[in-house]
């Protein structure tokens, strides 16, 4: 057995990604009620794309073992961040002007038997504008960051990715 493969069927691998975004959503809340900085809504469906790939470091932690459980957390793992980053792709767009805010809802549009901003609203309940820049730090906003963070989840999914089908051969 290589390794990666060694490494990616160890519950260590999963819960170091279930922590990683464990740690972005926590710090996202500490921007919110301990820095004052309000939500928009697609900061709110941001959060819900990392709680995703939070849930695939679990299910993945679960047996890792399991080549069933382990593929269906790479799937919610890649949805999760695929969906994040063309999110927050957007959501630079409409910071910087090239789409226009006003195609920004100010409500979050969850599925009538999931309405999170009802059930969690000091985590969902968007208050802020899409277009608002409250924070930046190397000269790149929240939002810019959030885009590196979901590429490189993705990048570091194609390289297990890449392990796994190379250890199945």
């Amino acid at each position: 057995m290589d390794r990666g493969l060694a490494f990616r069927q160890t519950r260590f691998a999963w819960l170091t990604l279930a922590a990683s975004a464990f740690g972005l959503e926590a710090t996202a809340l500490w921007f919110q009620h301990g820095m004052g900085l309000d939500p928009c809504v697609m900061c709110v469906y941001e959060r819900v794309a990392v709680i995703g790939v939070l849930f695939a470091g679990l299910l993945g932690a679960l047996y890792p073992r399991l080549a069933t459980l382990r593929w269906l957390g790479y799937m919610v793992w890649a949805i999760s961040a695929g969906w994040g980053l063309l999110l927050t792709v957007e959501h630079v767009g409409y910071q910087t002007g090239r789409i226009s805010a006003l195609n920004c809802s100010f409500l979050p549009n969850f599925p009538a038997w999931l309405p999170l901003e009802e059930w969690l609203p000091a985590m969902f309940l968007p208050t802020g504008y899409c277009d608002d820049v409250q924070w930046q730090w190397l000269s790149l906003s929240m939002v810019q960051w959030m885009v590196v963070v979901f590429a490189i989840y993705l990048l570091i999914l194609g390289g297990v990715l890449i392990t796994e089908l190379r250890a199945r051969r």
